[in-house]
């Protein structure tokens, strides 16, 4: 019994250690070989300000959009969305049509949302040059894939160019840079676009091959020998992409068009709500809460009382670094959900407490009592912090499914933090309370469990 409560001390002792080290705010951050994490407190939308757009299937009513069609053009808004280096965007579907997209921190609103909204659909087409003479800068050409034989139609006069390939086929695009400083954009095919374009291009050294991003010609090189490897570049006609350019430009060739078109029901540039002063008395609010509460269990509990301050103490420290650590992108309703964490913290050490003042009362030991009391608490402790992250996780599916991301932000830290409340009342407390009150003498008095 001895072996296992010091063990259980150990445990508790390496814990703090590296719940301190991940709150200390100089921390280097997580390296594990490859992988690396910075440990930081992210701030949401409403703490930092950013852009909130709210996407919608451009289609009629009556057309059908599945639930798999919604979800790929999430992962794709996702994708594109991280390719411009947000910080912590939340990107969730919004019912059965619609996508919310927040970015925190987001400074080039226009870049944003064009990133966001565009097909990006990539078509490599049969070009001749007098074809590529005749075409005026940010012409739209129509081709035979997808819509335009239909567009072609009404107007016989209009030639509609050969698709080659799409995207479709393409691994990867990056961007990179030759001896002269010129900025083009590259990519790599899969093994069926590999194919297509090492036979195209083998009969057709010399000639030219158009490359349309949306239907626009941005491209027309020369072939000068057959491309067969797989490896292409893009370069402007007649001169050099921008750096933002070409970076655009590889982020909507590297995650593809949407399966869904989408248009912007809503676009919402948002301020910093709180702001560095406001987050910050805020803090000072939160942690005059816990000084209230650590106050009211010494007063009212006494010795016990103590003990389960120095536990909602390590309580804070856990709860806090696991914010860091998955992280949770912390906003207003977020800290609320936590600064009420804080009082739940304390239900089981009160459930506990009133157990062991009635075994006290009726004669047992302090161990008897202590034992007794978690046993006789633990039934209720797991019922009511069970029926808590019941309703925890109704809320985050809320907030998931209907876009409500403020909801899903309490949730999550208020689930987070009744979870680290049980593992502290249960096992952090029991551990301090053995040693602490079976070996002093002056425990004997039962004053000191007021009673």
């Amino acid at each position: 019994m001895r072996q296992r409560r010091l063990s259980r001390l150990i445990i508790i002792g390496i814990i703090i250690l590296l719940a301190a080290w991940v709150v200390w705010p100089q921390n280097p951050g997580l390296r594990i070989g490859s992988f690396e994490q910075p440990l930081r407190l992210v701030r949401g939308l409403d703490l930092q300000g950013g852009l909130q757009v709210l996407l919608e299937a451009d289609l009629p009513d009556e057309t059908e959009v599945t639930s798999e069609q919604m979800a790929t053009a999430r992962t794709i808004i996702e994708k594109r969305v991280n390719g411009l280096g947000v910080t912590e965007p939340l990107v969730q579907l919004a019912g059965s049509r619609r996508i919310l997209v927040e970015l925190p921190g987001i400074g080039d609103t226009q870049q944003a949302v064009e990133t966001i909204q565009e097909t990006g659909l990539l078509e490599f087409i049969d070009l001749t040059r007098e074809d590529a003479a005749g075409i005026l800068p940010e012409a739209k050409l129509v081709t035979d894939f997808g819509t335009a034989p239909v567009a072609a139609a009404g107007d016989p006069e209009q030639k509609v160019f050969h698709t080659i390939m799409t995207g479709a086929q393409l691994k990867n695009a990056g961007v990179s840079q030759d001896q002269t400083g010129g900025i083009y954009v590259v990519f790599g095919l899969d093994d069926q676009g590999k194919e297509i374009f090492g036979t195209f291009t083998t009969e057709n050294v010399g000639g030219l091959i158009g490359i349309l991003l949306d239907k626009r010609l941005i491209s027309a090189p020369v072939i000068d020998e057959p491309i067969t490897g797989g490896d292409v570049s893009i370069r402007r006609t007649g001169g050099s992409f921008s750096i933002d350019e070409a970076n655009q430009l590889a982020i909507q060739l590297r995650y593809g068009s949407l399966p869904v078109p989408l248009r912007i029901a809503e676009s919402t540039a948002v301020g910093p709500t709180l702001g560095e002063d406001s987050l910050r008395k805020s803090g000072i609010a939160g942690l005059i809460g816990l000084l209230a509460i650590m106050a009211y269990m010494a007063l009212y509990y006494r010795l016990p009382g103590l003990v389960a301050d120095l536990a909602l103490l390590v309580y804070a420290l856990i709860t806090v670094s696991l914010f860091k650590i998955i992280p949770v992108t912390l906003t207003l309703p977020g800290v609320a959900g936590f600064i009420l964490s804080l009082g739940v913290a304390v239900d089981a050490n009160v459930l506990i407490f009133e157990r062991m003042k009635e075994e006290l009362r009726g004669g047992r030991t302090i161990e008897q009592a202590i034992e007794q009391g978690f046993s006789r608490a633990w039934p209720s402790i797991r019922d009511s912090n069970l029926s808590t992250l019941i309703t925890c996780a109704i809320l985050f599916w809320f907030g998931s499914t209907f876009g409500a991301s403020l909801v899903k932000g309490f949730s999550l830290t208020l689930a987070l933090g009744v979870s680290v409340s049980m593992f502290t009342a249960i096992f952090v407390t029991r551990a301090l309370l053995h040693p602490i009150l079976e070996r002093s003498a002056f425990t004997r008095d039962k004053r000191w469990f007021a009673i």
